[in-house]
Formats: structure tokens, C-alpha cells, sequence
């Protein structure tokens, strides 16, 4: 199970491509595979099944990007900049435990 630690250091390989509330385009930076025994590919794309108001994730490898599809009444479009930015982590994390479904 990935946790918001995990999260926290996908997202220090993204960069803003595009955002617009509700949606979210990251170029990922490949070094992100030194992540890949602990994070799957798979991990990344089901967690729309584990956290509330993370509607989709589509990744192209090809390109290196990965949008997100999010409700922006749960996930506030900042706290994503901040995300990416590693600011107000603690705010983040807590928000994101919160929103975590049951399984």
C-alpha cells in the first residue's frame, strides 16, 4: 500500500506542465525510477481506488507525464502547487490521511 510518505516522494520528481482546477499534467523527472522497487506503476495508477477525491491518473511513459483528474472541492488546486513546491507538507499529509477510503 502506498503511503503519504510514498506520495511525497513520487511528487518530488514532478513538474507542472499544465493546471487547471480539476486537472493536473506533470512531466516526471526520470529519475523517479530509483523509487520503482518500492512504487509500482500500478501503485500510482490505483490510487484513485484509495483516496477520496482523486478521480483518475493517466500516465504516458512515452512522454514522461502523468495527469491527474481530482475534484477540486476536496483537493484545493494550492495545495497540489504546494505539493509539487514540498510546502506545507504536514498541512498535506494530514488532508490526504483524512481522505484515504477504507479498503
Amino acid at each position: 500500500m502506498i503511503s503519504s510518505e510514498d506520495i511525497i516522494k513520487i511528487v518530488a520528481y514532478f513538474s507542472i506542465i499544465a493546471h487547471s482546477p480539476g486537472r493536473l499534467r506533470v512531466r516526471v523527472n526520470p529519475k523517479i525510477v530509483k523509487e520503482g522497487e518500492k512504487i509500482t506503476l500500478s501503485d500510482i495508477e490505483n490510487l484513485p481506488k484509495k483516496i477520496l477525491g482523486i478521480e483518475e491518473i493517466k500516465i504516458n511513459k512515452l512522454i514522461a507525464s502523468v495527469t491527474i483528474i481530482y475534484d477540486p472541492k476536496i483537493f484545493k488546486p494550492k495545495l497540489w502547487e504546494d505539493l509539487i513546491k514540498n510546502e506545507n507538507i504536514n498541512e498535506i499529509t494530514q488532508i490526504i490521511n483524512n481522505l484515504v477510503k477504507e479498503l
